[in-house]
């Protein structure tokens, strides 16, 4: 199979986990057997894999979740990169035509596009091996997975087959209706529109060729900030024809809150936490190294990281949204392909910044113009380089690098150093590269 696995979006109703780099995919919350934890996006890669161990898998992502991806999965997929957020028609057009121009995919070869973070188990994996070969072996233009519902969401939308068959044509689409109207639409037959389609190549190549006007991949990747914003929906599901769904009757959950999140854990505490006798249905999920004690709670989650706080009831944590958008500060964590840093202090005139480096990886070699730099190894080996001469680093070491000095450093294993940026002026674009002869 070749499968699209949109990967947008910020999840903002995942705060104070979630934020512009590492969006709700990426956050390590579900248990493996070895006792580990992995993320939706590692997950549902697994699950694909178990399905179809040779499935081509194609990430259609922003840049700033470029680095997130490739810590958590490596090389196991491509990745297309989106310049800026256009909304699922623009990525869905840019990521057909990488693999066609790029991967060298023939144009008649089907693919199926799918979100990266629904919470499902195996069979919705053979649904959309199914939805594949439909798509590639029948007449329809675009075939699609509709989910049987559990209850009349509103926020969902929803397709109305034409038939209660297990394959029908589309009747019409609604949008995100009332719960009253929800409940009459699912007495009908209704399914809740999940996000997954299957087409060939060409068939969205040629809607893009009209919509767009570009040549190739290239052309259209220069031009993509300038394209308008336009769901996948609205542009190609609801003008087509010749379509069919495909029913799926198993289980599937939209992780997109934090009240849909906690029904889906399978641990009541993540990270430092204790629950009194009197709590019920309380979650606390820490990512910081200051416990949490909750007594008398209900219907509550409590989830604390460097980016702040959160103390709401499950239900109400649906509308954080705009109270989070008026947030303004620092991200504080991130996920990087070479590790990971953690922003420890911020002064005016200095940052303290944990960082992780993985064995074998390094820093660029660069310098920066306003700050200086004074690093302290806390953990592992590595080598450093400043200014070009080499030196071997353990832990207890201590180097500076005043402005203007190229430095980096490669671990030899994984490594941890505390950064201390000292200036007046302390921010990211202040870093010039440098060759390492």
């Amino acid at each position: 199979m070749n499968i699209i696995l949109l990967s947008g979006g910020s999840g903002k109703r995942l705060w104070p986990l979630s934020n512009e780099i590492r969006s709700k995919q990426f956050i390590k919350i579900f248990p493996k057997e070895d006792g580990t934890y992995e993320s939706m996006v590692q997950r549902i890669v697994r699950q694909i894999r178990a399905t179809d161990a040779d499935a081509r898998l194609t990430v259609a992502t922003s840049k700033s979740q470029v680095s997130a991806l490739r810590s958590q999965l490596g090389e196991k997929v491509q990745i297309c990169v989106e310049p800026s957020r256009r909304d699922t028609f623009p990525a869905i057009a840019l990521c057909a035509s990488y693999l066609v121009d790029v991967e060298g995919i023939s144009p008649k070869e089907t693919v199926v596009v799918c979100p990266v973070d629904p919470y499902v188990e195996q069979p919705y994996f053979q649904a959309i091996k199914e939805l594949y070969e439909l798509a590639q072996n029948s007449a329809t233009n675009l075939a699609l997975l509709g989910i049987e519902p559990t209850y009349p969401s509103e926020k969902y939308g929803y397709i109305l087959p034409a038939s209660k068959d297990r394959i029908s044509g589309v009747r019409s689409f609604r949008e995100k209706p009332s719960k009253d109207l929800a409940q009459e639409y699912i007495e009908q037959g209704a399914l809740w529109n999940g996000g997954v389609f299957a087409f060939r190549l060409e068939y969205v190549l040629e809607k893009a060729h009209e919509v767009f006007a570009f040549k190739d991949y290239q052309e259209l990747y220069e031009k993509y900030d300038s394209l308008p914003k336009i769901s996948f929906d609205y542009q190609i599901v609801e003008k087509e024809e010749k379509l069919q769904v495909l029913r799926f009757l198993g289980d599937w959950k939209d992780l997109g809150t934090w009240n849909t999140l906690t029904e889906s854990m399978e641990e009541k505490i993540l990270g430092k936490g204790v629950l009194d006798t009197t709590c019920d249905n309380v979650h606390i999920v820490n990512e910081t190294d200051v416990p949490i004690l909750a007594m008398g709670l209900k219907n509550v989650v409590i989830s604390a990281s460097p980016e702040g706080i959160l103390v709401a009831d499950k239900e109400q944590s649906s509308y954080m949204k705009p109270y989070v958008e008026g947030f303004q500060e620092q991200i504080r964590f991130a996920l990087k392909s070479w590790g990971s840093y953690r922003v420890l202090d911020v002064e005016e005139g200095s940052l303290t910044i944990k960082v992780t480096l993985l064995a074998g990886h390094s820093m660029h070699y660069h310098s920066h113009e306003y700050r200086e730099e004074v690093w302290v190894v806390t953990k592992g080996e590595g080598i450093a380089t400043l200014d070009g001469v080499e030196k071997k680093v353990r832990p207890g070491e201590i180097l500076k690098m005043p402005k203007g000095m190229p430095h980096t450093i490669l671990a030899v294993t994984d490594l941890e150093l505390v950064e201390v940026q000292i200036g007046e002026n302390i921010h990211v674009e202040d870093k010039k590269l440098h060759e390492l002869s």
